[in-house]
Order: structure tokens, then sequence, then C-alpha cells
């Protein structure tokens, strides 16, 4: 008869087996899935490849092993990636992109493991064949196995690995200088002079600014020596820049996405790297990697200014690569701006009028409508004439955007020039007519928006702050922008279906010397199909018309105006309003004679 221990261990073992058994079954499944649908796929079979690619994905497979199947069969990989690519068979792509994500969610398990990593840098310590085998893999790792080497670096009981540490450091190539770039901050001179060290070995220009930083501001000696032999081992001539211009040029590489600093392909994100220095060791921050190189820039820009307050350059870049940013759509930001961080417009506001042309000429040159459009309202927001039509260089980059392709732009650019009241004449002032006109008339079509997300609220935005533009234009007499070409819209706008655009164009039309004007006003005010809170105002609009211009009414409307005031139907208010203009036109004596003696009740 079985003991209990007995009858336990008969039931461990059965456990096991059971689910040893189910574990094969299911790699031999995976396996058989992944080997179908390649090979439906390669002779063109492609519903059965579909089937059977949906049901690897059915079976939520383990992304490590599916990594070692693809591995397996690197000619069946490949055959994957086109797979991906089939423009023919849109579902066939589909399913083999989520194959891909899986693929690439296992390789990024693999190098990214802490346990995997921590093994693999103490290996290095072992036999030189083991220490080939490890550095493979740490430059797998890439930016992850920095943190590990450099806190085993900085560890005292574990001195005996340093020297295979340090040979194994600069082996792990471009992925390993964002992080040591960062811990270029320790206050650990032995750990931040093998850092210098690794930064020269390993090659690439993005390590020079930093490398020319220490050179011009740390206190060690011994350390300004390592910086100037690890960055004359890159490029010696760099030597003669300052570290603030190779930061900034770092920063235009990052804005321009240059593919020698792009993150890893094989995941959504990418790494901030930080320097912790209460801690004393590396952090990152996960971020969107759709702009991970607009936070780069921005941080290559923080950084030029800190190696040189007054260079001014990074400041414009910076604004623009943080409207680039925002532009991404993400909704939110990385949480080490923290939840008091301003968004970029705040910034924009608040920065010199040189930085944000800068950062404006840099957009207009692009043709990035999101970073202009960001710039510009910043401009309008704080900016006079002077500064507005600023020169950078021989451009004047605001003058430049009324000929923007996207027309947000336009009229953002016309609208903040309008807005400043110019006094001195420039050759562009008829393009801020032609811009505000547009918006005037403006729906909420699609057709030309540009990229910004064009709508019926937008369109409403844009026309109502174009016919405030236009208002304050003439009502200053503006001399430099002339509107009388902008008075088909404005008409157009008297019969506009918004009541505010109606009233507004009418102001304007009033400041106009035309009889066209004129009678657009007097049509507004008589339209019955028009509101009290629209035909009051166009009264009003009329005798300002009127004061200003004389009558160049024809003597029909001139009647229709009469008989209004005459009847005892019309509305008090409405009457008043067009007395006051019929009084404003200054007519004949007759007519004044007609009014008196209609009233008399004898």
């Amino acid at each position: 008869m079985f003991n209990g221990k007995i009858a336990l261990a008969i039931i461990a073992v059965a456990v096991f087996a059971g689910s040893t058994f189910s574990a094969q079954g299911q790699d031999k499944e995976l396996r058989n899935n992944w080997t179908e649908f390649l090979d439906y796929t390669v002779i063109g079979k492609f519903d059965l490849a579909k089937g059977y690619a949906q049901a690897l994905l059915d079976s939520n497979p383990d992304p490590e092993k599916l990594l070692e199947l693809s591995k397996e069969n690197l000619q069946g990989y490949q055959i994957l990636l086109r797979a991906r690519e089939n423009t023919y068979d849109a579902e066939l792509a589909d399913l083999s992109g989520k194959v891909v994500a899986i693929i690439e969610q296992g390789r990024f398990i693999r190098r990214s493991s802490p346990a995997i990593i921590a093994e693999e840098v103490r290996r290095l310590s072992g036999t030189e064949r083991g220490w080939y085998i490890a550095v493979k893999r740490l430059r797998d790792a890439g930016e992850y196995a920095i943190p590990f080497m450099l806190d085993a670096l900085a560890d005292t009981t574990r001195e005996n690995e340093w020297p295979d540490i340090v040979r194994a450091l600069p082996q792990i190539g471009r992925g390993a200088i964002r992080p040591l770039a960062a811990a270029m901050q320790t206050d650990n001179v032995t750990v931040k002079s093998e850092i210098i060290t690794a930064l020269g070995k390993i090659g690439y220009p993005q390590g020079q600014p930093y490398l020319k930083y220490v050179i011009e501001n740390d206190e060690s000696e011994d350390l300004r020596n390592d910086a100037r032999k690890a960055l004359s081992r890159i490029d010696p001539d760099s030597l003669q820049v300052p570290a603030a211009e190779l930061f900034y040029q770092l920063g235009e590489k990052y804005y321009y996405q240059a593919e020698s600093l792009a993150p890893s392909e094989d995941v959504s994100f990418a790494n901030v790297w930080f320097w912790d220095a209460d801690a004393g060791k590396l952090t990152r921050e996960e971020v969107d990697d759709d702009y991970f190189n607009e936070l780069m820039a921005m941080r290559c820009c923080e950084w030029a200014l800190r190696a040189d307050a007054g260079y001014g350059p990074a400041i414009g870049l910076w604004i623009a690569s943080f409207f680039k940013a925002e532009s991404a759509g993400v909704e939110k930001m990385p949480n080490y701006f923290g939840a008091r961080h301003a968004d970029a417009l705040v910034y924009a506001t608040t920065a010199g009028v040189e930085y944000l042309h800068q950062a404006l000429a840099r957009a207009v040159t692009d043709k990035n409508a999101y970073v202009a459009l960001g710039v510009i309202e910043a401009l309008g927001t704080t900016a006079g004439e002077k500064s507005l039509l600023y020169k950078l260089g021989p451009s004047q980059p605001l003058l430049q955007s009324l000929s923007f392709p996207d027309r947000m732009v336009r009229y953002s650019a016309a609208i903040a020039i309008g807005m400043a009241g110019p006094t001195e004449p420039f050759a562009e002032s008829p393009l801020v007519t032609t811009n505000l006109a547009e918006a005037l008339g403006q729906g909420p079509d699609a057709e030309g928006a540009g990229g910004n997300g064009w709508n019926a609220e937008i369109a409403d935005s844009y026309a109502l702050r174009a016919a405030e533009t236009m208002l304050k234009l003439a009502s200053t007499r503006n001399k430099v922008v002339d509107l009388s070409a902008a008075q088909n819209a404005l008409q157009a706008g008297t019969k506009d279906k918004r009541s505010e655009i109606q009233v507004l164009s009418g102001q304007t039309l009033a400041y106009l010397d035309s009889p066209g004007a004129q009678r657009a006003i007097a049509d507004m005010a008589l339209d019955t199909g028009n509101a009290a809170d629209v035909r009051v105002p166009a009264f009003d609009s009329l005798a300002t018309s009127a004061k200003l211009n004389a009558n160049m009414l024809p003597e029909e409307t001139v009647d229709a105006i009469y008989e209004l005031i005459s009847s005892d139907d019309t509305d008090p208010a409405l009457r008043s309003a067009a007395a006051a203009a019929y009084g404003a036109l200054n007519l004949p004596s007759r007519k004044a004679k007609d009014l008196i003696l209609d009233q008399a009740k004898s």
C-alpha cells in the first residue's frame, strides 16, 4: 500500500509529465503553424497561409520561442518580411506584420533581460572564449547593458572584474553612446575616465559634444586630458569647435532624424537616459518613438545652453523641436516633463523675437506647417510691427509665411501682421489682404487644408479673426495694407450665414470709399431675412459709411429705407437705427420734408 509521500510524489511526477507533454504539444503546434504559413506563402496559396498565420496568432505564442524559430530559418524570416510588404493581399500583409511584431518583442525581451545581462557582465571575467561570447550578447543588449557595466565599475567589491569590463565597454558600439553620455555626470572620476575613453574608442560623432564639454568645464586636469585624447581619436578638428556648437549640430541631426541616431526598431518606444546623482545610477524614461528625436534635439539644445548661456541658436532650435514633438499627436508628454510642465506655446510666447524667427525660418524652409503655425501664433501674441517684420539675414520669415503652402500658416501670418498695424510699407502687403480675404470666406471643407486638421470650428475661427483684423486695419485707417482688394470678400461676408461675420464685414465696408461697399451694407440692413441683431448694426455701419463717404446709394434703396422708417410696424430699435443712417446720408431737403409731413396728423 502506498504511503502519503509516495502518493504525493506520483502526483507531482504526473503533473510535471502532463505539463511537459502540454508544453511540447504547444511547441509542436507553434512550429507547425509557422512552417505551414511560410510554405503556403511561398507557393502563393495565400488563403491557406492566412489561416495558419491566424492560428499562430490565436495560440498566443511565446515571443522568445517564435524568435528562435525565425533564427532557425533565416530564409523563412525573409519570406515573412516580404509577406508583410505584400501589396496584393492586405490581409496577408497585416497578419505577417503582427507575426513580425511578436518576433521583435521576443528579440527585445531577450536583449533587455536584467538577469541575462547581469550574467553576461560576470561572464566577461571568465575564460577568453567566454569574454567574446559575453561581448556578443552584451552588444545585442546595446544600451540596456551599460547600467550594469557601470554599476560593476563603481562597485569596489568587483574590482577584479574591472579590466575585462573596461575592455568590453567600447565593444558595445553605437547603442552605448546615449547612456554613456548621460553617465558623464558621475562624480566617480575612475568611472568617468573609462566612459570618456570608451566614447573615444566607439568613435561616433555623437559623443563629441560631451567630450568637448568635459574639456571646457571639468575641474580634473586628468579628465580634461582624457577627453582631448578621446576627441582627437574621433575628429581632431572638433577640438577647435565650442561644445555649444557641437551640441547644436547634434541637436539638428536629431531634429532631422539622422539615421545614425535612430533608436532600436524592435519596440515602439525609445529611451531617454538620465543620471540620478543621489543614487549614482543611470535611469531611463521610455518615450514614444514618434517624438524621440525631437526630445533628444531639445536635450542637446539644453546642453548647448549649459555650455554657453549666450548661444542663441539653441533656443530657436529648442522651440522648433518642442512644437515638432507636439505635432506627433501623442496625447501625453514624457513623465520627466512633470505635471506642471508648460506646453510649447507658453515657452514660445515668452521667448525673444529673434529666437522665434529662427524657429519660423526653419519651419518655412522645411515646410513644416505645425511648427510654423505655433511660432506665428506666439509672435502674434507678443510682437509688434518691428518684431514681426524682423530680418533674419536676408530674409523675413513672417513675410515668407504669407506664401506658405498650408493655408492656416498663411492666414495666421496675415492676421499677426494685420493686428500689429504696420506703418512702414513692405512689398508683400498685398498678400496680407489676399490671405485675410480668403480666410474670411473659408468653410469647413478639407481641400487644400494642409496637415493641421482643418474643420468647421477652425474655419469659423479664422473667418472671425480675419474679419476682426480687417476691421482694425480699416478703423485705424491703415495706409500700408490696402483693403480695397478684399471688397468682394467683404461684400460676400454681408451675406454669410454667420451673423458675426456679417456684422464685422459691414463694419469694415463702412470705411471703404466705394458705392458697391455702401450698397452691400444697405442691402444687409434692409434684408428681412436677417435677424435684428444683424440689421441694426448694419444700419449703424451704413451711418458710418455715409458720414465718411457721403451718400452713394441708388434712389430705390433710399426709398426702401424711407418706407422702413415711416412704417408703424417697424421694430423701434430697427426704426431708430434706420433713421440715424437716413439722416447721415444727408439727403436733399425734400426727403426730410416728406418724412416730416408724412407723419403729420393734419
